[in-house]
């Protein structure tokens, strides 16, 4: 039997490495602060596994594999051809949660995606084409006194399926919780493609990875993360998503009531402006421990947990039934019985992601077999540990220090 709790304590070493951030029951920790909740997002109907793999090459420009591409095209044929809604369970699956934020005098509030893993505060605008908002809220920098186009700044994303969205840049006061930043790059979108408005509710992004990946040319701007980094009472966020119900995202401080035990830290490589770490090996189940490197990012705004093929593959050997499906573009197993645990290090600690989590989505009409949260990272550099990875743990994001720390929490 694996003889591992969700977190193992690491060296005092690396624990001590935490000893000055503060804490929500210190009382010098209530100004440079602030809680966002996470609220529902009422447009999402239904988890596509094809679609939230896809959505991690795209993110990252990395070349589709074909089997994806073609389980893609099929899917998006057969949308063509229906009508009506699709009908799902919510209670059983897990649903898009999205951030609220002001941006602007008077506040235009909006719901944005915060991922951890882009640099760019991006938003519909009113200087798109009426045609391609559809149900979203917009920010209209005309109707804010302390709006400033920056001139000659223009921005631009491009994926790796040709989907992209692009405008011009303000400089303006974003609002998130009880912080405030004065003069935030916003970025106006102009043209987005029509990947981007299928989510009705989903206003826009607001990326937390370093600033050093801004779209923005000839001159990238600072995430709103950096600039108030500063005033925070620690340069500091902690983000703690949950499994079927809204998450939180802290800044400045670590909620002790939060977590359970020690927090794991691992220091962070910052080379390519993602919150980058390694993690020193992983166990399927209640198998051994097996010492294998594993280079990746944390990145909120992955939905699967992408990982190098062999690891993969090993996972999936353990599952009865398991294999590589060419239609989905994915691995798929039978839904029941329940998969086996995945487990991953982080420094001396390690993080447990349970199987029930593993089964992301139903692969078929019947329930029968689903769709795997575990996918491979094929093409795209690095590994992706996304919110299958971390909604089993409450974890910090820690500028000053450079690092990430893991903790396990109630599930």
């Amino acid at each position: 039997m694996l003889l591992f709790p969700t977190i193992l304590t690491a060296a005092l070493a690396a624990t001590g490495m935490a000893a000055a951030i503060p804490s929500r029951d210190d009382t010098t920790a209530n100004k440079g602060t602030a809680s966002l909740l996470q609220v529902r997002n009422p447009s999402f109907e239904f988890r596509h596994g094809p679609l939230a793999l896809a959505k991690a090459y795209q993110k990252f420009g990395a070349p589709m594999p074909e089997d994806l591409r073609a389980a893609i095209a099929r899917f998006r044929q057969n949308q063509k051809r229906t009508t009506g809604t699709i009908a799902t369970d919510p209670e059983k699956h897990d649903v898009e949660y999205l951030t609220p934020i002001s941006v602007g005098t008077p506040s235009q509030d909006l719901v944005v995606d915060f991922d951890t893993g882009s640099s760019d505060l991006w938003v519909f605008s009113t200087e798109m084409s009426t045609s391609d908002i559809k149900g979203q809220t917009v920010y209209d920098p005309n109707n804010s006194s302390t709006s400033e186009k920056v001139q000659g700044s223009t921005w631009k994303i491009t994926y790796g399926d040709g989907s992209s969205s692009s405008g011009d840049v303000y400089l303006d006061t974003v609002t998130i919780g009880n912080l405030t930043v004065p003069s935030q790059a916003v970025e106006a979108a102009k043209k987005v493609s029509s990947e981007f408005t299928d989510d009705s509710h989903n206003d826009g992004l607001l990326g937390l990875g370093f600033s050093a990946i801004n779209a923005v040319e000839p001159t990238p701007q600072n995430t709103f993360f950096d600039n108030i980094k500063g005033s925070l009472d620690a340069p500091l966020f902690t983000v703690d998503l949950k499994h079927g119900t809204p998450g939180s995202f802290n800044f400045g401080y670590i909620d002790p009531a939060a977590y359970i035990g020690n927090i794991s830290w691992t220091p962070v490589d910052s080379s390519q402006g993602y919150w980058g770490f390694t993690s020193p090996g992983y166990a399927v189940g209640t198998g051994a421990f097996r010492n294998h490197s594993i280079s990746g990012i944390a990145d909120t705004g992955t939905t699967l947990l992408l990982l190098p093929k062999s690891v993969v593959s090993a996972y999936y050997k353990e599952i009865q039934g398991a294999q590589y499906d060419s239609d989905q573009g994915g691995y798929i197993f039978p839904c029941s019985p329940t998969p086996p645990d995945f487990v991953f290090g982080v420094n001396k600690g390690i993080v447990t992601v349970p199987g029930d989590m593993v089964s992301y989505a139903p692969a078929d009409s019947a329930n029968q077999n689903c769709f795997g949260g575990i996918q491979t990272d094929t093409g795209i550099g690095f590994s992706i540990f996304g919110d299958v990875a971390l909604k089993t743990s409450f974890v910090v994001f820690d500028a000053g220090g450079l690092q990430l720390g893991w903790a396990a929490k109630n599930l």
